[in-house]
């Protein structure tokens, strides 16, 4: 079992600045850091066959066969050790489903993540239950969330993918739409449409939803707080009357900032504890804001990705941008003409050999 070392390790690519290795580890690291959601743990192959990948060595395709061919010459494991095949397999497969542009918002392609993640891992990966659930959880002192009844599962992801498909996200605030977002995310977990790894499937659905708004998610949050996410969508989804306890999104907005905008908001698990009770001030008072209040500026989601990205680079053409963020030449065009004059950025040197000057 790595140790945390493995951050460190696989970062190191990101440093070196080569884009297809830092994207290559970013998708390593997510995936990786996913598997403490369900409490696993990845081993020691499982990092050397991921610096492969990312070194170039072997394909994606190539790595998920060498974990296969790993654990199946493995025939006599532990318990421990079938987690650790879990925790292995499913991080390839992460890793290859967020190497992959294609994505169809709807709730076959959720199903669909599903089944590729858990083929063989589970006997009901890609299966909606039949059953209802119940899930004791340590920031509910062993309560549980009430999650949708097997009969309605369908009809209510049809319901909400309706909802969020036919929302506009134009005109609307940065921040507006991270609560926007980290709604969507809670409501279509609180479905909990498959027996396990509903909480993997999700995160790899939002990731690769997210991206069709040009962002580059930042996988920090899922590296280190995939924990959290869990938690913060739990407490979104509880409520004890009796007792003052409301649900609420307000530590799932946390986290969604922190993976889109680039905030450092202190994530810690203690403070969604029902019990817990904050002397002091709020979770959110605590958090360390960016130099730029990103959050704060009357931009969209779409025009947010393009000035991270000139942020990134200030030379950056428009072709490049269109490539980078998925969108078409004329939208780019479209995005930074609105931030000209929003006067978040501006030309400078000309348009040949200038570059961009971010204003805010």
């Amino acid at each position: 079992m790595p140790d945390k070392n493995w951050q460190f390790e696989l970062e190191e690519y990101i440093k070196q600045g080569e884009p297809d290795r830092a994207e290559k580890s970013e998708a390593w690291q997510t995936a990786i850091g996913l598997q403490a959601v369900d409490g696993l743990n990845t081993s020691e192959y499982l990092l050397d066959t991921a610096k492969d990948h990312i070194e170039g060595r072997i394909s994606i395709d190539e790595a998920q066969k060498r974990i296969y061919s790993y654990y199946e010459q493995r025939a006599t494991r532990t318990e421990v050790e079938d987690n650790t095949k879990e925790a292995d397999i499913v991080s390839a497969r992460i890793t290859k489903l967020l190497g992959e542009k294609a994505f169809q918002f709807s709730p076959a392609e959720l199903i669909t993540i599903h089944r590729r993640l858990f083929e063989g891992v589970f006997d009901h990966a890609g299966k909606i239950r039949q059953y209802n659930i119940s899930k004791k959880e340590w920031i509910l002192n062993g309560e549980t969330v009430i999650y949708a009844d097997f009969n309605s599962i369908r009809d209510t992801l049809d319901y909400d993918f309706a909802t969020e498909k036919n929302f506009s996200y134009e005109g609307l605030s940065v921040e507006a739409s991270v609560k926007h977002l980290a709604k969507f995310a809670s409501d279509i977990w609180q479905i909990h449409p498959f027996g396990e790894g509903n909480t993997r499937a999700t995160a790899v659905f939002m990731i690769k939803y997210m991206k069709t708004f040009g962002f580059r998610v930042n996988n920090d949050a899922f590296r280190e707080n995939s924990w959290y996410f869990r938690n913060a969508l739990v407490r979104a989804n509880y409520n004890d009357l009796q007792k003052g306890i409301h649900s609420t999104t307000k530590f799932l907005e946390l986290f969604f900032a922190n993976l889109l905008l680039g905030t450092n908001h202190e994530l810690k698990n203690r403070y969604m504890h029902v019990d817990f009770v904050d002397e002091n001030t709020s979770q959110s008072a605590k958090s360390e804001m960016p130099k730029c209040q990103i959050d704060t500026l009357e931009c969209t989601l779409e025009e947010l990705a393009v000035l991270d990205l000139i942020k990134k680079n200030p030379s950056v053409k428009q072709t490049e941008l269109a490539e980078q963020t998925g969108k078409s030449v004329r939208s780019i065009k479209r995005i930074i003409d609105s931030l000209k004059e929003k006067q978040y950025i501006r030309r400078v040197n000309g348009k040949r050999y200038g570059k961009w000057e971010i204003l805010v």
